[in-house]
């Protein structure tokens, strides 16, 4: 569609021309009428008739006839859509909201007003036109690509080729965060690709197909292109930094690859706030809305519409009706083929424990279905990372991770939602864009074997998917909330001072640095005490930190109560140090294994590494061992010591920093072990609701008793991973010898449960050798 930059759109002389024009006021009859003069003026010898179409795009009958007869008139005819542009508060390209809000500056002034602001302000108005179509090619597209079952629905066709022209050269004038779908309905029940495949559905109908996509129906209206991203802000601002921190060099790469092709823009999960952010992101970086997929339980009572007018689409619990799974996949085809963004959470819901969760499949298939039925010669894969310093959800996830049931949506529970933003300030918002994944890459050419081999497309999507979440982890930057929650939980409530918290902090960071990790502001601060003194006195007061005052100096410890909220920070962390914490756990098991020491420390890395890939993202087999050389390069000659074993491994972990397994590594290793020792006794068939329960009951014995050291520990979302690693060494199926089996796996985490209390004993030593160095000093400059 070609864009005229003159504030009169002109269109080329023709000798017949068909004018639909859509306006909807007596001034807006008054721009077209000086319009269309303006038009006979430049092009005496064409004939120019005009056609007045509702500004609804819905024609009555008597209309609808007209058209047909003016479409019938000629085949060589050509089609212009027109309508009147309104210019948001004399500005092409953005409102305010709050001038929305308050009846100066919309999109369509009220009728009453139109005449006075253009008195005023002849520039607030304009007309604008599509390029010229003629009635032939018009009626060439609309037999390849719909039913074409009378003439009738050829003028409702160029009825809707004509809004989807107008709206592109208006979406050059607004900005692309105006894009949005309109005619989603019409288009898809019209079109020969979707009546072909219904008719293949037993008792589908064509009514039934379009309740659907009414309940599916989505787009931004421009008046919420402005409000909504208003809204969130509004909404998170009570708690948080209102300026988001971007990558401006991530912003730039995606807003060249949105040009060219489609995303779907996968976003980490851990609060409600994502779903506002994501608007937000978009709007103030002048980017295409996206339009996002969510759960019907989130349709209440005015939130469903006000939603679903803001990129929303609402997806029902369960996929089992084969006419709804079909209506959606060609809903999404739609999307695509249009070139319209879409959004979900990669992990299908939030992360209760500050993890990143296994990617979710069920989206993708229908993306990827719409990718290999060649809508789009290809489909990116926008990765999201969404952090934040601190959340006042953590409390929810403590409560859940206890055994606690989810608190059910409602106009209550988002009053209530909205309200704990604004009890403290929890710090910044972070939002980065790493590279996009090509689905073509994964996938092959559209329409390729891929298309008929289900396995190979499972597996295809798989890697696909793993690789989005894989480059989420790489680029979400460490906070100082995360390092100072994994440093004070490793203590187990006893309590440090600044200058032992500041000191001890340098080893972690001295890492992140090496390894070139990501930080934040707040992180690269603890560089100093008063960086350090920042981060503790914002997590004080039980968030989850306890100060205590009034003795020589203040002190800070986590209370066994807050533990929980602790552990979704430090959980946040773990991957940034995950290799270097199963180095340790290997090291010490070489040293203590009987057989040759770097074949020990070989095996159980790589054992370790499938115990915990349902908790951790991991590189390939290869790269994992090429990372874990490299972890092990900082000591030199370290193969020589490992293979030497006994006090040569034991100096190699002496001199490691950090030494940090323990505390990152220690709950889900005990959590493992209480469900292994559930198991010994449990029935063949347990359930997972009945292994969760007794697990809980018998970790919660196992913390009073200090069999195991985190409270953490006795957790039922842990649990539920646990369940996984247990299902993929085979102990939940019958089996002569699954009680032996059993027996044997819950030896096998006990020892690395006491290779942790040889690393943590390693660790200790560095922290009282440092503080007893620090003394020592201080008694010399006294």
């Amino acid at each position: 569609m070609k864009i005229r930059a003159d504030d009169i759109t002109a269109f080329s002389a023709v000798d017949d021309t068909l004018v639909l024009a859509s306006v909807s006021s007596p001034a807006e009859e008054g721009l077209l009428a000086d319009w269309l003069r303006h038009q006979r003026q430049q092009h005496p010898d064409s004939k120019i008739e005009v056609l007045k179409l509702p500004a609804d795009d819905d024609p009555p009958p008597a209309v609808l006839a007209q058209l047909v007869q003016l479409l019938e008139a000629d085949d060589d005819r050509s089609v212009v859509p027109v309508r009147v542009f309104w210019v948001p508060g004399g500005l092409p390209t953005r409102s305010k909201v709050v001038a929305v809000l308050s009846g100066r500056d919309t999109y369509c002034p009220p009728k009453l007003l139109q005449h006075s602001i253009l008195k005023r302000d002849p520039s607030r108005a304009r007309v604008v036109a599509g390029e010229p179509a003629k009635v032939s090619e018009l009626r060439q597209q609309w037999s390849d690509t719909t039913v074409a079952e009378n003439e009738r629905e050829f003028a409702r066709f160029v009825i809707r080729r004509a809004i989807l022209a107008i709206e592109r050269v208006e979406l050059r004038l607004l900005g692309p965060e105006y894009k949005s779908p309109r005619l989603i309905k019409p288009e898809v029940l019209a079109s020969t690709r979707f009546r072909e495949g219904l008719d293949k559905i037993p008792d589908a109908t064509v009514e039934k197909a379009g309740e659907m996509l009414d309940e599916l129906g989505t787009g931004w209206s421009r008046f919420s292109v402005d409000l909504i991203p208003a809204l969130g802000r509004a909404i998170f601002s009570r708690g948080f930094d209102p300026n988001i921190d971007y990558d401006r060099s991530e912003v730039e790469s995606m807003r060249d690859a949105l040009e060219s092709h489609p995303a779907v823009l996968l976003f980490s999960h851990r609060s409600y706030l994502d779903g506002a952010i994501v608007p937000v992101a978009m709007q103030e970086n002048r980017l295409p809305p996206v339009h996002t997929f969510a759960g019907i339980n989130l349709s209440f009572g005015f939130m469903g519409p006000l939603m679903r007018r803001s990129g929303v689409i609402f997806l029902r619990r369960k996929l089992d009706d084969p006419l709804y799974k079909y209506v959606l996949r060609q809903f999404v085809g739609y999307i695509v083929e249009k070139r319209f963004n879409l959004s979900w959470a990669i992990e299908g819901t939030r992360s209760r424990t500050g993890k990143m969760l296994p990617p979710k499949l069920g989206l993708l298939a229908y993306v990827a279905d719409a990718y290999l039925d060649g809508r789009s010669d290809d489909i990116l894969l926008q990765p999201v990372s969404i952090s934040f310093d601190q959340l006042h959800e953590t409390a929810e996830y403590a409560s859940y991770a206890r055994g606690g049931e989810k608190t059910p949506e409602g106009l209550s529970w988002l009053v209530n939602y909205i309200k704990a933003q604004g009890e403290r300030n929890y710090g910044k918002i972070y939002v980065r864009f790493p590279e996009a994944v090509s689905m073509r890459e994964y996938l092959g050419e559209p329409h390729g074997p891929m298309t008929q081999d289900d396995a190979a497309k499972r597996l295809a999507m798989q890697k696909m998917a793993f690789e989005v979440a894989w480059r989420i982890l790489q680029v979400t930057p460490i906070n100082a909330t995360a390092l100072v929650s994994a440093l004070l939980l490793s203590t187990r409530g006893v309590a440090l001072t600044l200058d032992q918290l500041h000191h001890t902090l340098q080893d972690s960071l001295d890492y992140l640095e090496r390894k070139q990790a990501p930080m934040t502001n707040s992180a690269l601060r603890l560089r100093t005490q008063e960086g350090v003194r920042t981060a503790v006195d914002a997590l004080s007061n039980g968030h989850p930190v306890t100060r205590i005052d009034g003795g020589r100096e203040p002190v800070w410890f986590i209370a066994p109560q807050n533990e929980l909220e602790a552990a979704f920070y430090r959980n946040s962390l773990i991957d940034a140090f995950l290799e270097t914490s199963l180095v340790e756990l290997a090291l010490a098991h070489a040293a203590r294994a009987e057989s040759h020491g770097l074949e020990a420390f070989w095996d159980q890395v790589m054992r370790l590494r499938t115990l915990l890939k349902f908790d951790f993202y991991f590189a390939d087999s290869a790269g994992f061992r090429e990372h874990v050389a490299e972890e092990m390069s900082w000591q030199p000659n370290w193969e020589e010591d490992v293979t030497a074993g006994g006090d040569r491994i034991d100096a190699v972990l002496r001199a490691k920093r950090p030494a940090i397994a323990g505390p990152l590594l220690r709950p889900f290793f005990e959590a493992y072990w209480i469900v292994a020792d559930v198991l010994v006794d449990a029935p063949a068939d347990i359930s997972e609701k009945e292994l969760t329960a007794q697990a809980l009951a018998v970790g919660q014995q196992y913390v009073a008793q200090n069999v195991v050291r985190s409270a953490e520990s006795a957790s039922a979302l842990l649990f539920t991973t646990a369940w996984q690693v247990a299902g993929d060494q085979n102990l939940l199926v019958p089996a002569a010898d699954l009680v032996d089996r059993r027996k044997a796996f819950r030896d096998e985490l006990r020892a690395i449960l006491s290779d942790m209390d040889r690393v943590d004993a390693s660790a200790r030593a560095q922290f009282f050798a440092r503080e007893r160095s620090r003394r020592e000093l201080r008694a010399g400059a006294v």
